[in-house]
């Protein structure tokens, strides 16, 4: 159960000013949430396979293919500044 004292702690921790309408109305609110899922708990889950989603989804990818590829030296062509065979660019700390 949510005690007001848990509210006030996790406003404070949250950096947050409540009044005292707003600390009754959210214990409340989480206490009702809690009862909620209380009532879950109870129910039959036996033949129910456990989902990470509840919608059929699948991932879809493309297939990998090897294709045209620019050349290094194409790559580099409008390099501003570069080192051999890599762009050269300003080190960011």
């Amino acid at each position: 159960m949510i005690t007001k004292k848990d509210v006030e702690h996790v406003a404070l921790l949250g950096r947050l000013k409540l009044t005292e309408q707003e600390k009754d109305l959210y214990t409340k609110q989480l206490n009702d949430i809690l009862e909620h899922f209380q009532f879950l708990e109870r129910l039959d889950t036996e033949n129910v396979q456990p989902t990470a989603h509840v919608l059929p989804l699948k991932n879809v990818f493309r297939e990998d293919w090897v294709g045209q590829h620019i050349s290094r030296e194409e790559a580099l062509a409008n390099c501003p500044d570069r080192d051999e065979n890599f762009f050269k660019v300003p080190k960011i700390v």
